[in-house]
């Protein structure tokens, strides 16, 4: 069966460039109405313009799809509510959101200011927080959504100078993991994305000889099936690129039992830690819960030994 978003609406933010652009010229191609926000800013987020959002309306409308322009900042709630308004306003639901918009601001953590560092996690997290609230309870309501964060290799495993990036992009997965389990009863998937693509904020990162492989539109390709109503899997991360696609897992050791009356010395656990930290038996859990109840079994069948 063929993939589109026949009587869907999708909301892009960040859609103005690079891999928004992408996201939206591909939704809108396979049938969904799109509302392409973009502050029109920055790298680093100053200033404002609505020419990125309109140009890719334009491209959609002039192929013969269906799309408005949005131009609010992610970074505030009322901006948020205002871009999901939008697609209320114009289309009259919200079945698809694509948490797309970011900025960038490098310096290493000695140096970085406590304004550059917020100013990263209001677009990139915040920002996600905003849209996906004022869309939530309509999704509810409809009892269909898809919701796609967009978190990044640097956020799942470090990156120098992007300390504010990082965290913003970790504490995505924080969120995506927490509405999935609020969503699934009602129809609502919410998974994410770690894309390697060639876009003006990544373009200093990249050589000569991988840059041109990293186009968008292979990212867009596994946003374009988790934005879909044949897709049911919810909280997944799926790293992608150059047309490798990969699931990234958190998952949890055997672990190693000491028993439950007296706590280990530092030196007992710096004597196991190699075991401690052995991932050879490792399983993921579906909630917080299962992973205290995993541990708690692992004390019982300890204290029964």
């Amino acid at each position: 069966m063929t993939i589109n978003y026949e009587g869907r609406v999708a909301v892009v933010t960040g859609g103005g460039a690079g891999l928004g652009r992408s996201h939206s010229l591909f939704l809108a191609s396979r049938g969904a109405k799109v509302v392409v926000n973009d502050l029109g800013g920055s790298v680093e987020g100053k200033g404002s313009s609505s020419s990125a959002a309109d140009s890719v309306v334009k491209e959609i409308t002039d192929a013969g799809g269906v799309a408005a322009p949005n131009y609010n900042s992610v970074a505030d709630e009322a901006g948020g509510a205002a871009i999901i308004q939008t697609a209320l306003d114009e289309f009259g639901r919200v079945d698809i959101l694509i948490n797309n918009a970011g900025n960038n601001i490098e310096d290493s953590f000695r140096k970085m200011s406590m304004d550059d560092f917020r100013a990263v996690l209001d677009v990139h997290l915040m920002g996600a927080v905003h849209c996906t609230k004022a869309a939530w309870q309509h999704m509810l309501d409809q009892e269909y959504g898809r919701v796609v964060m967009t978190t990044s290799a640097a956020g799942l495993y470090g990156g120098h100078g992007l300390s504010n990036y990082a965290a913003a992009k970790i504490a995505l997965v924080g969120l995506m993991n927490s509405l999935v389990l609020e969503g699934r009863k009602r129809g609502i998937t919410v998974n994410s994305i770690a894309p390697m693509a060639m876009t003006r904020m990544s373009k200093d990162a990249m050589d000569d000889k991988t840059g041109p492989l990293l186009k968008p539109e292979f990212v867009t390709s596994i946003v374009g099936l988790l934005a879909s109503e044949n897709h049911k899997g919810s909280g997944d991360i799926i790293s992608a690129g150059a047309g490798y696609y990969s699931k990234i897992g958190i998952v949890e050791g055997a672990g190693v039992y000491f028993g439950a009356e007296t706590p280990p010395t530092p030196d007992d656990l710096a004597n196991r830690f190699d075991d401690i930290c052995d991932l050879s038996e490792a399983r993921p859990h579906r909630d917080a819960f299962s992973s205290v109840a995993e541990s708690m079994r692992n004390v019982l069948r300890g204290l029964k030994q």
